[in-house]
């Protein structure tokens, strides 16, 4: 029993100090082109129109596959507003932006070369800017999926796509029940498909 309990002890001790030489972390910054969306709710029409994505965020590697990651990213777009009838609401006033704050996690696929494939998820804050009503602040998440170009220097390379939403209440639909009216609160989301890549340097603690 004694063997076993060195053995056990030993075991996680290499665990640990593989975990601690693991520790790093890099500084992203992010480059990216966002598809356009359509959004439809009680007759109204919207559009986020294309555009160009940017951001920077830090992630830390507690582990060599896994990895968290704070990030901010932003995307000046138009978006075009219409009524019931087909007329643009905001007509000469559509520009805005999309801003994510994203808190996320990413696991790396080990293949025992410099390419590592990759897949992440996160959830935070996105604040969308317009003239008309100001900032709107939601609950929004990602997905994404690349491959990480590992080089000789500090710095890599990854090759993402991405998919991007926010959700925001919009108003109350109601329904007849056997104990009268409910009121369900009604929501729109944005779903945006992206391609892009990222610059990261990468440090050892």
């Amino acid at each position: 029993m004694k063997k076993y309990s060195l053995l056990l002890v030993v075991f996680l001790s290499v665990i640990g100090m593989r975990a601690q030489d693991a520790r790093s972390f890099s500084l992203n910054l992010y480059g990216g082109y966002n598809f356009s969306d359509n959004l439809d709710y009680d007759g109204y029409t919207a559009t986020v129109e294309d555009s160009f994505q940017c951001g920077a965020g830090f992630e830390y590697f507690f582990t060599t596959n896994n990895s968290v990651e704070l990030k901010y990213l932003r995307a000046d777009t138009k978006m075009p507003f219409y009524g019931p009838l087909g007329n643009q609401l905001n007509a000469g006033d559509d520009k805005g932006a999309l801003n994510y704050i994203l808190l996320g996690y990413t696991y790396y696929f080990d293949t025992g070369s410099n390419l590592l494939p990759y897949l992440g998820a996160g959830a935070g804050v996105g604040i969308i800017e317009t003239p008309q009503s100001g900032n709107g602040t939601y609950f929004a998440w990602d997905i994404k999926g690349g491959v990480k170009i590992k080089t000789a220097s500090t710095v890599s390379v990854n090759i993402n796509a991405y998919l991007e939403s926010m959700s925001a209440a919009v108003g109350n639909s109601y329904y007849w029940t056997y104990w009268g009216p409910v009121g369900v609160e009604d929501y729109v989301s944005t779903f945006q498909f992206g391609l892009g890549a990222t610059l990261s340097f990468n440090f050892k603690n």
